[in-house]
């Protein structure tokens, strides 16, 4: 299982990042606060409050492609572009 957390704050960006989950064979989830939703789901997504990070989990095994297809939506990444 792979856990990180996400920020999802453009419309582009949650257009993208639901393309590239539906790739995946496997679960992946997004969860904000008390809510979990199928990351595969744009409407589950914009049902989220999008100005707040989001912890993605991801159920495949760590090493995965998917750790780095994920790196622009990365909350990390995000703060260096500020």
């Amino acid at each position: 299982m792979i856990v990180k957390r996400l920020l999802l704050n453009q419309m582009e960006d949650v257009r993208a990042f639901v393309e590239l989950m539906m790739q995946k064979p496997y679960d992946v989830e997004l969860q904000s606060g008390k809510y979990v939703i199928n990351a595969k789901s744009i409407m589950g997504i914009f049902s989220l409050d999008l100005t707040k990070p989001l912890e993605m989990i991801a159920h495949c095994d760590p090493g995965d492609p998917i750790e780095t297809e994920i790196e622009p939506y990365l909350l990390e990444q995000q703060a260096k572009l500020s």
